[in-house]
């Protein structure tokens, strides 16, 4: 059976988030992401996951600072030292919430850098972040972003990605393959899963209807046949439904009955 988790980030909006864990539980979801947790103490967090008896299977680290349009820091040279501190306070939450997957966003390419800098640096940080996510037993996660919803991020391409991850070499280093995404730059998701998934390298992966990331069952991509897929390649990871609802999210999850059977 595949496994879905909501996306309390952006599912949910009718409630605080603390309140979200509660109502995913009651749509019957097991499992739960966000993108950040930070503004509630990682204890406040884990009384409200435990309360709703859902687990945390994913997380973003801290992306830099938000408010000036940063998008991450792991490929941005000469930020190391607070991609590093980034880092150290994902794993203490990911320590207490007891999730196994911190998402590392790559940043968007400053103009006066070459792409090869930015990548030796997003190399070289990811190798550190791995090294130090191994110990805690979390996976690190990459994800190629499209250039619709964020123009000039690093990471765009599925191949990209792999290369990424195969140059680093570590073995709690994966991609986080997000088929909204994965449609919109490249589509051929169904031979992107087929090429992908059997390498081991891709630790989660995450849907939106495509054009305008709401629910799975909206939009040009077919879910129904994408799941069937999933099934044949025998995919036992999480699937994060990482959408926005087109109303209230509770009556927009009749698609999610069909896709558990």
């Amino acid at each position: 059976m595949l496994k879905f988790a909501a996306n309390l980030s952006m599912m949910y909006p009718e409630h605080a988030f603390l309140d979200r864990y509660a109502a995913a539980a009651a749509d019957g979801f097991l499992g739960v992401e966000c993108m950040f947790p930070y503004e509630a103490p990682a204890a406040f967090v884990r009384e409200r996951m435990d309360a709703a008896g859902v687990s945390q299977v994913l997380f973003n680290a801290p992306p830099g600072v938000v408010s000036q349009g940063e998008r991450g820091l792991a490929a941005l040279p000469g930020r190391q030292a607070e991609f590093q501190a980034g880092i150290e306070q994902a794993l203490s939450y990911a320590t207490a919430l007891s999730c196994s997957n911190v998402h590392v966003m790559a940043g968007l390419a400053p103009a006066d850098v070459p792409r090869e800098a930015l990548l030796d640096c997003y190399r070289e940080n990811l190798d550190w972040a791995a090294r130090q996510a191994r110990s805690a037993g979390v996976t690190v996660l990459i994800e190629p972003i499209n250039t619709r919803d964020i123009p000039g991020y690093i990471l765009n391409r599925q191949d990209d990605a792999h290369a990424v991850v195969q140059a680093v070499n570590a073995p709690n280093l994966k991609v986080q393959m997000d088929l909204y995404h994965c449609q919109i730059v490249e589509g051929d998701v169904t031979a992107k899963l087929r090429e992908y998934l059997p390498t081991g390298r891709v630790g989660h992966l995450q849907i939106a209807g495509v054009p305008l990331r709401h629910e799975p069952d909206r939009g040009e991509l077919d879910y129904g046949w994408v799941f069937g897929v999933l099934r044949e390649l025998d995919y036992r990871g999480w699937i994060g439904c990482e959408y926005r609802p087109a109303g209230d999210t509770s009556a927009g999850l009749r698609w999610l009955s069909h896709a558990r059977g």
